[in-house]
């Protein structure tokens, strides 16, 4: 069953982070909680693409109208997504990170949130490695509930996350513009078609 909580972010989640694989992956997945928490202090950490002179404009417009501090990381990010040293990704995000303590920090899912992206994958992992050593302080980490069947149909929220809301239809619709109008995909795009107006999140509860 689907739990309505769209007011579920409080005063205790002041400082906020958002760490994803790519810029763009904020939007996609949680761009509609940070767009209706505008008092929050948001920070978005992207892991690829820094050295992108397409993407990296792109993302720093993206969070002039999200009102959130941006950082960019260049891990490789070719088509053929070779592994990396999980060791070598915590110390990327640790290294890009402006502070190593958050009330809430929202990322990837442990199975990212389509078939299959292993960014998406090692990002969610390391984020948990840094809370459980203790590198990184977060007191709830919120992590992506999206998935596509195994590709079966673009990607869609779990409705039995912990928090699944419906987004108001005129933050969906600022959304869905900075997805085409500053990322700059097209209407028929993966992303542009993908675009959720639920989002939905896994709570991993209280840490250190």
């Amino acid at each position: 069953m689907a739990h309505d909580h769209i007011g579920r972010l409080t005063y205790e989640h002041t400082n906020c982070c958002v760490i994803v694989a790519h810029p763009d992956d904020e939007t996609l997945w949680a761009g509609g909680t940070i767009l209706m928490h505008p008092d929050n202090c948001w920070t978005v950490v992207t892991l690829c693409r820094g050295s992108d002179a397409d993407r990296a404009p792109r993302f720093h417009k993206a969070m002039e109208c999200f009102g959130a501090r941006g950082v960019m990381g260049d891990l490789d990010d070719e088509p053929d997504q070779r592994p990396l040293r999980m060791v070598a990704v915590e110390d990327a995000i640790a290294d890009l990170l402006p502070s190593d303590r958050y009330d809430l920090v929202l990322t990837h899912g442990l199975w990212g949130e389509y078939t299959s992206h292993r960014r998406h994958e090692e990002v969610a992992k390391s984020v948990m490695a840094l809370r459980e050593s203790g590198r990184l302080s977060v007191q709830e980490l919120w992590m992506f509930a999206y998935e596509d069947g195994e590709k079966k149909y673009l990607p869609r929220p779990m409705a039995d996350a912990d928090v699944y809301f419906r987004l108001p239809l005129d933050v969906w619709d600022e959304k869905h513009r900075i997805i085409q109008d500053i990322y700059g995909f097209d209407a028929d795009s993966f992303e542009a078609q993908t675009t959720p107006r639920e989002e939905a999140f896994w709570i991993l509860g209280k840490g250190k």
